[in-house]
């Protein structure tokens, strides 16, 4: 990137954030994540970095949250308070310990490790002892006097109790002006609460914790804060008497706050090398759902106060300590090409292919665009940045367009008129958003088709992927699913570069798969339509191949779940002879469709009908189905006056909204798996 490349980027940047940064702080108010923010602003930093003389006083890098709200008065810090650089992989820490070692803080003997709240900083005055102020950060420099409404969170103390037998706890430091800073934030379980109340009175549910947190704080009457029941954690001491903390560590400030009656975090940790952040960081990122509070990363400081100090200031961070967030769920990236992909049933799918990013701890560097009209909807034109986000196995997709970004050289995506495997013609289906080949034959369709059939929510052939498939097919070995069962090891052993004992182990994978229920050998053929819940549908109503495969187009329309569309796309797939014979091959190969089996023990969720929206935290879509059918009960993709429950996860959509209308009992996540339990 050439320097006048990498000024209009960051000026770009930096009007982004600034805007966002407003919303988020002052107005409590989102238009794109945080983790999408974190993303933007680190980007910033990198590029500033590389390019220092482009540092400016007023870049977002150099400030700190927003400016105050009016309804309060304005309280002045005795320090700024400052947040901190993001770091978001192991590689990034390795940097920050490298410029404090360019610093000449070489060999630094502990760093403290602490869970990183996703709450409000603010700042307590106590005077000797007793609680005279309470403020929010506002811009780092004035903040707001919330002192009434932090009097209502128990976890404040009104009069600090010292220590007579510590040092840094003891009577003497309380009897002048004590300041300290931490994070004011609402359990999980409160927050289930409030939103409770909000569905019963009918009114909006709130997105996050830290909203009802913000907005509870600047209640100008008291009594709704107190009705939220908020928490707090401190994580410092800024001035104490005589300046005497840089005598200190930060882990004995922690003590000291202890002493006195105040909470900290009881999960902080002293270490002693990057390999322990990295395992105090990974550790709480895989157990960050058994807190009853949100948190979005770890802080990492330099535990003696001296040093931390020594280490000085950049724009408005210090430089002895870093956040070090986990992997986010969304990130900024841009869009490089957007290219076709022709599914296992001749769909046309538009496909991103974006600058690599890190989404949910992998390397993302395509994201699908669903359909054209998606397209259309987002606006979204090769060359665009946009927001990306994934939630765990889910595909990830493009969220946003950040039009600010636009520089008038971007370009328009438009549909091609020849398939781009096949160089057949493409047409639009009838009724329907979606381009198709109009190829039967197609490479990428046959393909396609035996990738799905190999799926782990279908034949699930441990060992068998797509790579392997392509040689397969590319060789002749293989033209259609049925096939497969037919390999044997001298077949593979025909292929260049695989050895006998991959050969081996991937005959016996296939050849143990032979025994399979009939919901996943109707999901497996691929029926246009189709997805798992429907073939369960056909499975039980059915209970076996012979019936589904004889049944008319009236038989099969009034099947619940199942419309006219669905209908006539089953009806016909099984009409058609290469289906038909397709079938044949497999029994004759030694498929065996097994009696769908009953649940195991008690059927407690028997003729319960659930359906998901959003993305539950603790366990994936597949494993939440899984479990709620093993219990008897069934699933269904659409809401209707015979669902019983709607399970609700983070960012629901539109089935959450037909719930309310319907009146369906709603239920989250907490209280989901107590009923599955």
């Amino acid at each position: 990137m050439t320097k006048q490349e990498a000024r209009e980027r960051i000026e770009k940047l930096r009007v982004a954030i600034n805007k966002n940064r407003y919303l988020y702080h002052v107005l409590d108010r989102q238009e794109i994540s945080e983790d999408a923010l974190d993303s933007l602003k680190k980007e910033l930093f990198d590029l500033e970095q590389e390019f220092t003389d482009l540092i400016t006083s007023d870049s977002p890098t150099q400030r700190i949250g927003g400016q105050p709200l009016k309804n309060f008065k304005k309280v002045s810090h005795p320090s700024r308070m400052n947040s901190l650089n993001d770091a978001f992989s192991r590689k990034d820490v390795e940097k920050w310990i490298e410029r404090l070692e360019n610093l000449g803080l070489k060999n630094i003997p502990e760093f403290f490790c602490d869970l990183k709240m996703d709450g409000l900083a603010i700042e307590l005055l106590y005077k000797n002892g007793v609680l005279m102020q309470g403020s929010t950060r506002g811009d780092g420099l004035i903040g707001e006097d919330i002192t009434q409404n932090l009097k209502t969170i128990d976890a404040i103390p009104l009069m600090l109790e010292p220590n007579k037998n510590k040092m840094l706890g003891n009577a003497k430091h309380l009897s002048g002006e004590v300041y300290i800073r931490g994070e004011v934030f609402l359990s999980r379980k409160e927050f289930n609460r409030i939103n409770k109340e909000q569905i019963k009175i009918g009114d909006k549910v709130y997105a996050n914790p830290r909203n009802v947190a913000a907005g509870s704080l600047r209640q100008l009457n008291p009594s709704v804060t107190a009705s939220r029941k908020l928490d707090f954690f401190a994580y410092g001491i800024v001035k104490i008497g005589e300046d005497v903390l840089s005598q200190y560590t930060l882990a004995r400030e922690y003590e000291a706050l202890r002493d006195w009656g105040i909470k900290v975090n009881p999960h902080s940790k002293l270490v002693h090398s990057i390999d322990e952040i990295d395992e105090f960081r990974n550790k709480w990122e895989t157990e960050r759902e058994k807190l009853d509070y949100e948190i979005d990363g770890i802080v990492v400081s330099i535990n003696n106060n001296r040093l931390f100090d020594n280490a000085g200031v950049v724009g408005k961070a210090p430089r002895g300590g870093i956040a070090y967030k986990f992997s986010p769920k969304e990130a900024e990236t841009i869009v490089e090409n957007i290219v076709v992909q022709v599914g296992r049933t001749g769909v046309l799918t538009p496909v991103a292919v974006l600058r690599p990013v890190q989404i949910g701890g992998t390397v993302v560097s395509r994201a699908t665009l669903h359909n054209l009209d998606e397209i259309k909807r987002l606006d979204v034109q090769v060359g665009d940045t946009v927001i990306v986000g994934r939630a765990g196995d889910v595909i990830p997709d493009v969220k946003k367009v950040l039009f600010e970004f636009r520089t008038g050289k971007e370009r328009r995506f438009r549909m091609p008129i020849k398939c781009p495997v096949c160089n057949l013609p493409v047409q639009k289906v009838e009724g329907q958003v979606a381009y198709k080949c109009t190829n039967k034959d197609c490479p990428a369709i046959r393909r396609e088709q035996i990738y799905h059939f190999i799926s782990r929510r279908a034949f699930n052939m441990a060992g068998i992927g797509p790579k392997l498939i392509d040689r397969l097919m590319d060789a002749g070995l293989i033209q259609n699913a049925a096939d497969l069962f037919l390999l044997t090891k001298e077949n593979l052993l025909n292929l260049d570069r695989l050895a006998e004992i991959s050969a081996t182990k991937a005959v016996a994978s296939i050849q143990s798969r032979k025994k399979i229920s009939l919901a996943k050998f109707i999901y497996s053929l691929g029926i246009d339509h189709v997805g798992e819940e429907t073939a369960i549908v056909l499975a039980k109503r059915f209970l076996s191949l012979n019936k589904i495969v004889s049944a008319n187009l009236e038989q099969l329309q009034v099947i619940e779940d199942v419309g006219p569309v669905v209908a006539e796309s089953i009806y016909l797939w099984f009409q058609k002879s290469y289906h038909q014979k397709l079938i044949k091959k497999f029994f004759r190969a030694g498929i065996k469709i097994e009696k769908e089996k009953t649940a195991f023990g008690p059927s407690k969720l028997k003729d319960k009908t659930f359906v998901l929206t959003g993305t539950l935290d603790s366990l994936g879509r597949d494993e939440a189905k899984d479990r709620i059918r093993n219990l008897g009960g069934d699933v269904s993709s659409v809401v209707s006056k015979t669902t019983d429950y709607v399970v609700v996860g983070s960012e629901p959509g539109s089935k959450y909204d037909q719930a309310q209308k319907l009146g369906i009992k709603i239920v989250g996540e907490k209280e989901f798996l107590k009923i599955i339990k």
